[in-house]
């Protein structure tokens, strides 16, 4: 469903009576989600926006935004949780496990075969036809797609685990992830032995000279398409759980004490003690790790969900609920008085991080666990590497050979639709007055006017009267004739000819009820802006509401409309830090005159 670009068609923030409407509708959709969860995932005073969206098979979807994160969407009056949802709730849907190199073939629009399921010992979960479900990675909890189950689990059986299983409609990596931060999912241990975890598992008992117990886990081999999976593919995957244990046996010397003297310290901590523990370690983690000074301010529940959990060690989940701070407002006042950060109630109901202390002790005394040394900071570069730092476009002016001036170029062998550059048609000009002879003999700057520059160049009322013109207005002249095209070259694509001028970035000041005003910017798309990108950028530095919506009487664009007069943060980010040239912006001229002060 999100495999292809789609397009926005409105965006808007979601009223009070709306909000009660939606929990209540996801309190229907998903009974097993508490009371805490529901405030949680649509809460009563952070923002809310409502997306309307055209995919690219003409689908009308309905997309729940919470800051940066789609967290559900609406097709025909159905609700879906986001991976983004399902990597904070687990366990909301059944969930069927697939080999790590599928997710590339669904994330490009493919379903799910059911050569391509996991069968894990303890049989699958049980779900009828229709039942919406989540596609997991063996060996990782964490769901990385949507979908819904085309036969129930005895009809798998049945029909010996071939044919179609599930119709996938939203993955990890697709467009609509991509409309999020782009984060990567979370690594969480299954509640249940997979087989790579058993072969792992029987590794070991090899190695410390005992006798493997034996398994009934089946082939893996025996669940894969062929079509779909390489041998070596499948090996990789097989391997995943015999790398894990080795990995833990050598981290066990680093830390000083056997197992049973750590697993009797943790013991003897109280779960709310232990909670307490696990919420401090992944707040330095994401604060060493995760968040950077170009990242503030960041909404405290964005902190929380994106960057904490993220980092929260495999196996375990956050829960402040079972901490001894209960709220995560209390567990940031906590650390704001420790001085490690500032919080601030930058908008009503809604706190963002403003500060951090990065040189705090804390800070600097924390050690990143093992396991996210090597792990983390690879899904970070790639992270970084999807998010490509924009570059301005080169626009380069071209000009068509026109009806009326096939004479004055046909002799240097151009036709009519002949596209030159102005290099081009001055050098074409030049060789056509030398050959010809018309230049003037007692002026030079001159150029005699003959029949053919006379029908191509002037106007009938000024053909009796012209019989020189200087160098400069035969050339201008001359430009204007010509069909009038622009060359487009993005970083990394091949270059785009689009006939006419290019439009440039429109930015204006309206005036709405109450005598409020908003800027709407139009046209980023031309120059390789996503509006959405620019809006989200806009909304965070200058904490002012921002929306998308169809931009009037042009075609698929969309304009960005933000309150107040913003055109002084829009002129510093167009022009320093999108390096656009200030002749391509329009409407610079209308920001706001900075009055002196007392």
């Amino acid at each position: 469903m999100f495999a292809r670009a789609f397009r926005v068609r409105a965006n808007t923030n979601i009223k009070g009576s709306d909000r009660r409407k939606l929990r209540s509708e996801v309190a229907a959709a998903f009974p097993t989600l508490s009371t805490e969860q529901l405030a949680e995932l649509v809460p009563n005073k952070e923002e809310l926006n409502v997306i309307k969206i055209h995919s690219h098979k003409g689908e009308a979807i309905t997309v729940y935004m919470n800051h940066r994160n789609p967290i559900l969407f609406e097709v025909e009056k159905v609700l879906y949780p986001t991976v983004y949802t399902l990597w904070v709730y687990p366990d909301l849907l059944p969930a069927f496990a697939t080999w790590p190199p599928v997710l590339q073939k669904l994330a490009g629009g493919a379903d799910l075969m059911l050569p391509g399921v996991v069968v894990p010992p303890s049989g699958l979960p049980q779900v009828q036809r229709g039942t919406l479900c989540a596609v997991t990675l063996l060996g990782n909890r964490a769901p990385v797609a949507v979908g819904v189950a085309t036969m129930s689990t005895e009809e798998m059986l049945a029909a010996g685990m071939k044919g179609k299983g599930f119709a996938v409609l939203h993955t990890h990596l697709d467009h609509l992830w991509e409309y999020g931060d782009k984060s990567s999912p979370p690594t969480l241990a299954p509640l249940e032995t997979d087989c790579a975890a058993e072969e792992g598992a029987g590794d070991e008992e090899e190695l410390q000279g005992k006798e493997p117990g034996s398994s009934c886990c089946p082939e893996p081999q025996q669940h894969v398409d062929i079509r779909d999976l390489s041998l070596k593919d499948r090996d990789t995957c097989a391997e995943l759980g015999k790398e894990e244990l080795p990995e833990n046996r050598a981290a066990e010397p680093a830390e000083g004490g056997s197992m049973e003297e750590q697993q009797e310290a943790e013991d003897s901590r109280t779960p709310q003690e232990q909670m307490d523990a696990l919420f401090n370690q992944c707040f330095f983690h994401a604060l060493k790790c995760k968040v950077k000074k170009s990242d503030l301010p960041l909404l405290t529940s964005t902190f929380l969900g994106s960057h904490m959990v993220s980092c929260c060690p495999a196996g375990k989940q956050l829960d402040i609920k079972k901490s001894s701070y209960k709220k995560f407002s209390k567990f940031l006042q906590c650390m704001q008085q420790q001085r490690i950060l500032q919080v601030k109630e930058l908008s009503k109901g809604v706190e963002s991080i403003v500060d951090v202390d990065w040189k705090h002790p804390d800070i600097k005394a924390f050690a990143v666990p093992e396991g996210f040394s090597s792990a983390s900071a690879a899904q970070d570069s790639k992270s970084e590497d999807r998010e490509q730092v924009y570059h301005a476009p080169e626009i380069i002016p071209l000009y068509g050979v026109s009806t009326k001036m096939i004479p004055l170029f046909q002799e240097s062998g151009h036709r009519k639709g002949s596209i030159l550059s102005s290099s081009e048609v001055r050098n074409t000009i030049i060789n056509y007055v030398k050959s010809n002879e018309l230049v003037d003999e007692t002026n030079k700057n001159f150029v005699k006017v003959d029949a053919i520059l006379c029908d191509c160049l002037l106007d009938k009322s000024e053909q009796d009267e012209i019989s020189h013109l200087k160098w400069d207005e035969l050339l201008s002249r001359c430009l204007e004739r010509l069909q009038p095209l622009h060359q487009v070259t993005f970083s990394g694509q091949e270059p785009v000819v689009r006939k006419g001028n290019i439009e440039p970035i429109d930015i204006s000041i309206a005036q709405r009820s109450s005598n409020k005003k908003v800027t709407i910017i139009k046209n980023l798309e031309l120059y390789g802006l996503d509006p959405q990108c620019v809006a989200n950028t806009l909304q965070q530095k200058v904490q002012a509401s921002a929306t998308i919506s169809p931009a009037p009487g042009a075609k698929d664009r969309v304009q960005v409309q933000i309150q107040g007069n913003q055109i002084h943060h829009l002129a510093k980010m167009l022009l320093e830090e999108y390096q656009l040239p200030r002749k391509y912006i329009q409407g610079l001229e209308k920001a706001p005159k900075l009055g002196r002060r007392k």
